[in-house]
């Protein structure tokens, strides 16, 4: 399978009883399908996947899978910082028909680049489904080294992709330049996936088209077909939002803008909670109205 495109990294709807709302998850499934992205990311960081219940995750992902109904890829979150864990949630969202998993770099143990080796290649040898490495220092801890990186590609087969959040512009070109052919590089950050595309890169795994995947896939398939002047286009329309998906941790920020615009309710799982500053939401409500009337002027 060729990873190449948008693929959002889903939010996770809570109800007012702070239990997972699935009606609103298959009306997200569906308006992301409807709005032609590539693919779905459930039970990513997005998707608040450390509070959620070893039973949520399993499910949200089944549900994830039953509700797209093979009209797009679905790549799963099931990364952990214990390996087992890690193999357990992979094999059971590969039972439940997933096209691919999306594994993190581990959390808070800081393993060696060894350790880093031992612990993918365990998850990609206890399943046949795709996977696709996520290197995010500044979440866990750790940087995925690209010669660890290659190395865990050629040993196995099934280790096809990296999503690179790393923010660092020459290590993801030092990836793209070593990568064999068909390892696919796929940006982490919204705001750098035009750069990483323009160096060779193959797409991103995005938090803003969550609320925006129409325009985020004409950003990134403009950039793919050869067309700058028109992905720099929608790159300097999103840029503001860009910034302000991260002006509070991830997924505040978005999953705020998604429940101004109707898509879920503002509930949040403990320690996460709603934006700290009234300045921020008001700046992300103005950026998000601007946005929409763009769209309704057909300027976007």
């Amino acid at each position: 399978m060729e990873f190449k495109g948008v693929y959002t990294a889903l939010i996770t709807p809570f109800t007012e009883y702070n239990t997972v709302d699935y009606a609103a998850l298959e009306r997200l499934v569906n308006f992301q399908i409807d709005s032609a992205i590539d693919g779905l990311v459930p039970c990513g960081t997005t998707g608040e996947s450390p509070t959620l219940s070893h039973e949520e995750h399993d499910r949200v992902i089944a549900k994830t899978i039953k509700y797209a109904a093979g009209r797009v890829p679905v790549i799963a979150g099931t990364g952990s910082n214990a390996t087992h864990e890690a193999i357990r949630l992979s094999q059971h969202a590969e039972d439940a028909g997933v096209d691919a998993i999306l594994l993190v770099n581990p959390y808070y143990n800081k393993p060696t680049q060894l350790g880093l080796y031992q612990h993918f290649k365990a998850i990609a040898d206890s399943v046949s489904v795709p996977c696709i490495l996520y290197n995010i220092k500044g979440r866990t801890g750790v940087n995925l080294e690209t010669e660890t990186l290659i190395r865990l590609a050629s040993d196995c087969r099934n280790i096809v992709a990296v999503k690179e959040a790393s923010g660092n512009l020459a290590q993801i070109e030092d990836v793209i330049n070593k990568s064999s052919e068909g390892f696919s590089v796929l940006s982490g950050d919204d705001n750098i996936a035009l750069d990483v595309i323009r160096m060779g890169g193959d797409g991103v795994i995005s938090v803003a088209s969550n609320l925006f995947p129409r325009q985020m896939e004409r950003l990134v398939h403009s950039a793919l077909d050869g067309n700058f002047d028109e992905a720099g286009r929608y790159a300097s329309w999103f840029r503001d939002f860009f910034s302000l998906c991260f002006i509070e941790t991830n997924p505040i920020p978005i999953k705020v803008a998604m429940a101004y615009a109707g898509h879920c309710r503002e509930i949040f799982r403990l320690p996460l909670c709603t934006l700290e500053s009234e300045e921020h939401r008001k700046v992300l409500i103005e950026t998000v109205d601007r946005m929409f009337r763009d769209i309704e002027k057909g300027v976007f």
